[in-house]
């Protein structure tokens, strides 16, 4: 399994009791977004990835409001497929598999494909962030685009491991990981069919001291990439103490984002 499957496990695994909603908020599942409108358009079960990529792709054609689909992601997807040349640019069919995964469909026929659409609604959100804020230059983010050589490959590997890094990290961020989340965690891993290397590299991240310097390092050269490091933080914890407060402001400060992105973000998961 490699680190983008890795990812697309974890995230699926819901590493907070909130992780799912969020997720689910920002495919616009929450008021005739997105996500509400593949689940209406099948009947609410989920196919393939590969259809609703296909699904996804047909909907958003070439109109600019979304392709009748409404919600954040629809609108985005056709703003960043006429920046990316064309919707064929663009990571269809793992946002297709996520969003099978969310309806409750597919199982782990998906699991390949459920980084790359983690990696590509996170792409989507902080192109949506940064839209007009001066912070991007309306650059279309790696994850949300398909790979087209094997350098893009191996920098969205790059990119998807520093996302799942930035998830345990803020897991830390209250001073430790419970015993019992981590088993948690490593019983749905083993279900998603991580094997024992891919499990014990999540322990040994999750034993590991913060590792906020290298993530703010690497975000604050790319802000495409630092919005996913923090709408990757977001999903992972409830927020619900100081320490995590204050840990995701010292984020958000590093990472050099304004207010008003972090406050687009925060709207977008529904805190």
């Amino acid at each position: 399994m490699g680190i983008g499957d890795l990812l697309g496990a974890l995230m699926q695994s819901g590493m907070a009791p909130s992780s799912h909603q969020r997720l689910q908020n920002a495919m616009g599942g929450s008021g005739g977004g997105l996500l509400d409108s593949l689940g209406g358009m099948l009947g609410g079960k989920a196919g393939g990835g590969g259809g609703f990529g296909d699904l996804l792709s047909g909907a958003i054609g070439g109109g600019g409001s979304g392709g009748g689909l409404g919600g954040m992601l629809g609108d985005v997807l056709n703003q960043a497929g006429q920046a990316a040349g064309g919707k064929n640019n663009l990571a269809l069919g793992g946002l297709g598999a996520l969003a099978g995964a969310l309806l409750g469909g597919g199982g782990k026929s998906m699991k390949g494909a459920l980084g790359g659409g983690v990696m590509a609604l996170l792409g989507a959100m902080a192109f949506k962030a940064l839209k007009g804020s001066g912070q991007g230059g309306g650059r279309v983010p790696l994850g949300l685009l398909e790979p087209q050589t094997e350098s893009d490959r191996r920098e969205l590997e790059t990119q998807s491991e520093l996302v799942l890094k930035a998830m345990i990290n803020a897991a830390k961020a209250d001073g430790r990981i419970d015993e019992g989340e981590i088993q948690r965690i490593v019983g749905k891993l083993q279900e998603a069919g991580a094997t024992a290397e891919d499990q014990r590299y999540v322990l040994t991240q999750m034993q590991q001291p913060m590792e906020t310097d290298e993530l703010i390092l690497a975000g604050r050269r790319q802000p495409e990439l630092g919005v996913e490091i923090f709408a990757a933080s977001l999903m992972a914890i409830e927020v619900d103490t100081p320490a995590e407060k204050a840990y995701l402001a010292e984020l958000a400060s590093g990472l050099g984002l304004s207010p008003e992105v972090t406050r687009k973000v925060e709207q977008m998961v529904g805190l």
